[in-house]
């Protein structure tokens, strides 16, 4: 699965994206932050306020417990404004 970090979220993490093979026992959006937290500690700070992360899976807003079945692309973005 790729996934992908925009923005500030990228700086933090250090990168632009990670493709991995996620574990068939996560199903969920919160549970792959889970996993990729205990992956990398850049990573777990660039995901770590839930409140204000957003998420999309196959380019669609989705929510931290959406199932992941079916996603080949997940990216994670802080909140966006527009004017």
């Amino acid at each position: 699965m790729r996934i992908l970090y925009f923005a500030r979220l990228r700086q933090i993490a250090g990168r632009g994206q990670d493709d991995i093979d996620v574990p068939v026992e996560v199903k969920t959006v919160r549970m792959l932050i889970k996993l990729l937290s205990a992956r990398d500690v850049s990573v777990a700070e660039a995901l770590q306020d839930l409140r204000t992360l957003k998420v999309a899976i196959n380019q669609k807003l989705a929510s931290l417990d959406a199932p992941l079945e079916g996603a080949h692309e997940v990216a994670f973005f802080p909140p966006v404004t527009g004017g």
